[in-house]
């Protein structure tokens, strides 16, 4: 057994060498292998954790707002490294019309100009691509001409790590060898924030600060408030967190460890016989947003005592690809909670949490639920000050194209709506117009309708 596992582990090597990876990348993905074979699962049962206590807790309602906050020293780097893969893309999401003729990509950029413009402050925007999106996207935001800054660049690239097979533990050899290749989660942009020089150009050129967050959360905008509240308590890592629902029990949230640190457990890392526990939104209540606040020096110092690999939690992410099931070996980026001393989590409003991985989330953003206000902020104005509830048939809306063909007509009025369950196949037309709970199950097309409180 032991042969066969040096091999695997000296081919894993070789793949990675040939592909020009840097030794920092081979060696993070050699860590995480040597887990996997001493028969780590990456899980994190209720007897290592427990619910964060108020101490480590911050509430945004209660903070003052700022009279001043250090924006020139602030960095805004958005993750843009996803293919939308979930809504059968295959290219980044964030070239998808949200907004009229805005893009994602659009509305993140005209963000950070319109602040520049209004505070008279020279604030970086820095993507972390993956090798699927780089290309398409840089070549899209070329329509920004001052968009990046003198001596920083605008972006940076994730690296990635070869496929592991469930059965034997080698790597994959599929024909198409992009298959073979996964990003290895967002957790690595603190070694790619190293290796690509970023890191140590945002130091020099007098940066302190980095606020991160997904390109598809546009409820993730710079705010004023949390930043001269991290700057002034010199914390070292923030991350936003929301009150979880019923809606959010599967996801992710936020624990700590008996000793009091802070840490975050992903729904890959739940031991199956402790799902009721982990769902238990009254026991964990709440969950990462993924908007993080990082002060660079002591980035820079956690990766120099780490060597330039932090401790982040392996999470093993199980998937087929042409019927050989693999593993996937990742890591999140806001599991780097628990590698701070006197980190915190600030609770905020649901507003700054506005993600678009499904269709579902696609519909509410298109629709009247959302504006876009003369500061290129995704603003919600529904009724019920929520988001709707959407829930689309996946059969029919899953894939984007499946999704616009039945939307032609255009996305229904939702500044009423409460929630919509489509459980049909439904051809939306124009001027409809949905109020409240509605709930569709018929096969139809709708045109210039109401619909409200009801189920049809």
């Amino acid at each position: 057994m032991e042969r066969s596992v040096k091999s695997y582990l000296s081919e894993f090597v070789e793949i990675m060498t040939k592909e020009g990876l840097e030794d920092l990348v081979i060696q993070s993905f050699s860590n995480s292998y040597y887990k996997i074979l001493e028969g780590s699962t990456g899980t994190l049962s209720e007897a290592e954790i427990e619910p964060p206590v108020k101490e480590n807790l911050i509430d945004y309602d209660k903070l003052e707002s700022a009279t001043s906050s250090p924006l020139e020293k602030l960095a805004v780097i958005k993750l843009n490294g996803g293919l939308g893969t979930s809504m059968g893309l295959k290219k980044a999401k964030t070239l998808l019309k949200i907004k009229g003729e805005n893009n994602f990509l659009d509305v993140i950029a005209k963000q950070i100009l319109h602040l520049r413009k209004e505070s008279g402050k020279d604030i970086p925007l820095i993507f972390m691509h993956s090798f699927n999106t780089q290309k398409d996207s840089l070549s899209y935001l070329e329509k920004y001409s001052t968009l990046a800054l003198p001596h920083i660049p605008l972006d940076f690239l994730q690296n990635k790590f070869p496929k592991i097979k469930l059965n034997d533990l080698s790597p994959l050899k599929n024909e198409n060898d992009n298959f073979n290749w996964n990003p290895p989660g967002h957790g690595e942009i603190y070694t790619a924030l190293a290796i690509s020089g970023v890191l140590d150009k945002l130091i020099t050129e007098g940066f302190e600060f980095a606020f991160i967050s997904n390109s598809d959360n546009l409820g993730a905008v710079i705010d004023e408030k949390i930043l001269a509240h991290f700057a002034e308590e010199k914390l070292p890592f923030m991350m936003e967190v929301c009150k979880r629902t019923e809606m959010d029990k599967k996801g992710g949230h936020l624990a700590q460890t008996k000793r009091g640190q802070l840490m975050l457990r992903e729904t890959a890392q739940c031991p199956d016989d402790e799902v009721a526990l982990f769902q238990n939104i009254n026991r964990y209540s709440y969950f990462n947003t993924n908007n993080l606040w990082v002060n660079l020096k002591a980035l820079k110092q956690r990766l120099y005592e780490t060597r330039y690999l932090l401790p982040l939690t392996m999470i093993l992410n199980k998937k087929e690809v042409d019927g050989e099931k693999v593993y996937q070996v990742e890591s999140a980026m806001g599991a780097a909670i628990s590698v701070f001393k006197n980190s915190r989590a600030i609770i905020v409003n649901r507003d700054r949490f506005a993600p678009v991985k499904k269709t579902n989330d696609m519909m509410a953003i298109l629709s009247d639920a959302y504006e876009l206000t003369p500061e290129n902020k995704l603003e919600l104005v529904n009724e019920y000050d929520h988001v709707p509830h959407i829930e689309l048939n996946e059969e029919f809306y899953k894939d984007i194209n499946d999704f616009e063909k039945r939307f032609a007509g255009g996305i229904p009025s939702l500044k009423k709506c409460k929630s919509l369950i489509v459980t049909g196949d439904v051809y939306f037309g124009r001027n409809v117009e949905i109020k409240g709970n509605v709930r569709i199950t018929k096969n139809r097309h709708l045109d210039n309708i109401l619909l409200e409180d009801e189920e049809i």
